[in-house]
């Protein structure tokens, strides 16, 4: 699971479909769908569910398991950042500039 999945699940929570999260980070539909369908195929439990197209319109929404891998990577992320941060300033001292 990296930043770009990421970002396609947060889009397509926010968002509500898989078609227009793909048009907002200028992703293709069929990239955006082959990519739910690898997340979605390598989790325990389905990330996103999709409701089928048709005159009320379709759609997509985040499972509970969607929510929380946002939510665990969006942590990771956070308490990564610190410790580059943390540890770049002592990898500086070693640095003659």
């Amino acid at each position: 699971m990296g930043l770009g999945r990421i970002i396609l699940l947060e889009r397509i929570r926010s968002l509500g479909s898989i078609r227009r999260a793909a048009a907002s980070i200028r992703m293709s539909y069929r990239r955006a769908w082959e990519l739910v369908e690898s997340m979605n195929g390598q989790s325990a439990s389905p990330l996103v569910v999709a409701a089928t197209g048709g005159r009320g319109g379709g759609g997509a929404s985040l499972t509970e398991a969607g929510d929380e891998a946002v939510t665990i990577f969006r942590r990771m992320d956070l308490e990564f950042m610190r410790f580059a941060e943390r540890e770049g300033g002592r990898l500086r001292a070693f640095s003659k500039g």
